[in-house]
């Protein structure tokens, strides 16, 4: 890869995400421009995936909303991601939790990592 495109994707790079894993429920705050205005919204679910590596990195979240799936694909390094913060550890035995989106109620959580 050309130099000049790698030292500008190393400063684009993040170091304020925590270390997050599949399973793990997380909280984003989102930065969402409406018009002018500009607010932050926060959307929390449980990681289903993680895809790429760098400044391509992406994770995929879900969560049930009134009784609707609702996915949403985050870019790490984006700017408009403010915050992430994780919420509660899960334990996942697959690197792609798409699985859970057949499931309802309690056959939809995953199960508690010991935190060690």
């Amino acid at each position: 890869m050309n130099e000049k495109v790698k030292a500008i994707g190393e400063r684009a790079l993040r170091d304020d995400i925590p270390e997050f894993a599949i399973g793990d429920t997380v909280r984003i705050h989102v930065r969402i421009r409406e018009g002018e205005k500009e607010r932050t919204q926060a959307f929390e679910g449980t990681v289903l995936a993680r895809k790429g590596s760098g400044v391509h990195e992406t994770f995929k979240v879900r969560r049930v909303s009134q009784g609707i799936g609702v996915e949403r694909t985050f870019p790490i390094c984006s700017p408009n991601v403010q915050s992430v913060g994780v919420t509660r550890r899960g334990k996942a035995r697959r690197a792609k939790l798409y699985y859970l989106r057949d499931r309802t109620g309690k056959a939809a959580k995953t199960k508690a990592r010991d935190i060690r």
